[in-house]
């Protein structure tokens, strides 16, 4: 329902001229609230211009939350929601602190005169407004905390996947817990990434903490040492131990050509071998020319 143009005059005049008593009463509802999780200067700011903002829109003719004369309550009710997502507030919350000027108004309303049948129609009128308005807050707020949430796992993903230079030449990647097609994704990219900036001929991929390996999980690693393959580097698995390999075995997964080691340890000592081995053929051939 969508406030006349009356209505939206007289509710116009009531904030401007009860703005104070307004403040107060919001603010006072909101921190009742929010028990105290936000300072009462800090609640009054936000009522405060919250409050001029409803008063602006109304001000300028908004019959409804969409019209353009309460763009300027839009935006700040969307940056109430993006900052209390921030501040770990639950949507209802947030909610609640606009829903809360309703309360405001039919306080301030019934210290003036005896409420009449066309003042109840004008506040029931305003309610829808603020109604929207507490919605449009709860949705922003949802997709506000969804993005968060987004942006943290995704910075959990990178941080869980790290890429470490344990020698000149040589990259590894210690895997921790399950690799689905999202995490290989993030793997593939930092070791290939990594190939780039090094320069490193050898990459090892140390799968040790991995709890169980299946042919999915078998299939991201094949790719990712196709891939660095394909860039010119060697790769080396490692922490092969008794109950993945049976499980390989068990399961008819082809390693090939790939070298497979027990421990971490055990694929740097072989990386170091087969480094030795091009150093002193490249030393041979230098003798030769």
């Amino acid at each position: 329902m969508a406030l006349s143009t009356d209505e939206v005059g007289r509710f116009a005049g009531l904030l401007e001229a009860d703005g104070e008593a307004l403040t107060a009463a919001w603010t006072d509802a909101v921190s009742a609230l929010l028990r105290g999780r936000l300072s009462h200067a800090e609640l009054r700011r936000q009522s405060a211009d919250l409050q001029d903002a409803f008063r602006g829109a109304l001000s300028g003719g908004a019959t409804d939350l969409e019209s353009d004369a309460a763009g300027e309550l839009r935006a700040l009710l969307s940056e109430l929601s993006n900052t209390r997502a921030r501040q770990g507030f639950t949507a209802t919350e947030t909610a609640i602190s606009v829903f809360a000027l309703k309360d405001a108004v039919l306080t301030v309303l019934d210290k003036g005169v005896a409420i009449d049948a066309a003042t109840l129609r004008d506040y029931v009128a305003f309610s829808a407004f603020v109604d929207r308005a507490g919605l449009f807050t709860f949705d922003t707020y949802v997709r506000a905390r969804e993005e968060l949430i987004s942006g943290q796992a995704e910075q959990l993903l990178e941080l869980s996947t790290p890429v470490v230079k344990l020698w000149e030449g040589v990259v590894a990647v210690p895997l921790v817990g399950t690799l689905d097609s999202a995490r290989a994704q993030v793997v593939m990219e930092r070791l290939l990434q990594t190939l780039v900036d090094t320069g490193s001929p050898y990459a090892i991929i140390d799968i040790t903490g991995v709890p169980a390996v299946d042919t999915q999980v078998a299939q991201h690693i094949l790719k990712t040492v196709v891939a660095a393959r394909l860039m010119g580097a060697d790769c080396i698995i490692s922490g092969i131990r008794p109950q993945i390999a049976q499980t390989i075995v068990a399961l008819g997964i082809e390693f090939g050509d790939i070298a497979t080691k027990a421990s971490l340890a055990d694929a740097l000592r072989h990386v170091l071998r087969q480094t030795d081995v091009r150093a002193a053929r490249r030393g041979a051939g230098r003798r030769e020319s």
